[in-house]
């Protein structure tokens, strides 16, 4: 039998050295974008604000700064960003209150916090139970701080947060995929998160639109769409210049739900609220589902454009055949499903 050629102490120690680089790595960038950023709201609140609190901010003034730094620096710097990058200011004005180990996307949950009490306890919790963004936010939204002051037997409220946070921990993957470190970085998007088979059927389906010959310019893919509190990401925008509307178009693999229909709904109103311009017609959104055993193509219109849609939209669209047929083929092609 031949002997292993690598001895398992050195194959362990290189494991061990690898593993602690990269974690080393991610905290290193982990630290740098937080410090970053509460230094961009201190110049923000010091420099425009001359350190008051209550002083009027125009929105011009911050939308105009985004648009240069976005510029120069990429996707982090749009004016929702920097609006939460002076609250994190406001909210930790004092730097050495600010814990390294937690992340950008943490502090973005903890300054949404208006009781201080509950901030707190909710931070410490946060690095003392090791919880990852998401188990945060979960911990949040169930208002877990309020639960456990309320309850008498606090052991089942703890133990159900000990099985929910687990469900949602942290690993290196998970890192890689934050948006924001991605936009920190200012890193493409779709190549380290969007799955093969969802990357070449987007591909196609940009070619298959632009090949149309009915008015559609490529706008963005992955575009982002930020409230306050959370961010949406749109698979591809269009722009139809017939119709003067925008084109939002989410690609499900699996299958149409109505919740599907709901989230693109709401992508179209914040869209028409935050990008459309006042001569563009209502923004159309599209859904497409492509499974193994089914391929879907929806349309969604506001309720009360429906008459407008039917009429003078549908000519210039490519109708929800088309689209279903476009999908079958390119999924055939990708996996020689039957």
């Amino acid at each position: 039998m031949t002997k292993a050629l690598v001895p398992p102490q050195l194959l362990n120690d290189l494991r061990s050295l690898l593993k602690q680089s990269r974690q080393q790595l991610q905290q290193n960038i982990n630290t740098a974008m937080v410090h970053t950023y509460w230094q961009v709201g201190r110049l923000i609140v010091d420099q425009e604000q001359q350190g008051s609190e209550r002083a009027a901010y125009g929105k011009q003034v911050l939308k105009q700064l985004s648009n240069v730094l976005t510029a120069e620096f990429g996707k982090g710097f749009d004016s929702s960003n920097l609006r939460n990058m002076r609250s994190f200011y406001l909210v930790f004005p004092k730097y050495d209150a600010v814990r390294h180990k937690l992340s950008w996307t943490h502090y973005r949950s903890l300054i949404r916090i208006e009781n201080e009490q509950a901030r707190d306890w909710y931070l410490s919790e946060a690095i003392g139970q090791n919880w990852s963004a998401r188990a945060l936010e979960r911990q949040i939204s169930s208002l877990y701080y309020d639960r456990l002051l309320s309850s008498q037997d606090k052991v089942p409220v703890e133990q159900e947060a000990q099985e929910k946070t687990a469900e949602l921990a942290v690993n290196e993957k998970d890192f890689l995929r934050d948006p924001y470190i991605l936009d920190f970085l200012n890193l493409p998007h779709q190549s380290l998160v969007e799955s093969e088979v969802e990357q070449a059927l987007i591909d196609n389906l940009q070619k298959f639109l632009l090949e149309l010959g009915k008015g559609f310019a490529f706008v963005e893919r992955q575009q982002r769409i930020s409230t306050e509190d959370q961010d949406f990401y749109i698979d591809l925008v269009f722009y139809n210049f017939k119709l003067k509307c925008f084109l939002l178009i989410d690609l499900k693999i699996g299958k149409l739900n109505h919740q599907d229909v709901g989230q693109m709904d709401t992508y179209r109103r914040m869209y028409d609220q935050l990008k459309k311009e006042p001569n563009d017609n209502p923004t159309i959104g599209l859904i497409l589902c492509s499974e193994k055993s089914e391929a879907v193509a929806k349309y969604s219109v506001l309720a009360d454009g429906k008459q407008l849609f039917a009429s003078k939209y549908l000519p210039y669209l490519p109708t929800e055949e088309e689209l279903r047929k476009e999908l079958e083929r390119e999924r055939h092609l990708l996996l020689g499903d039957e």
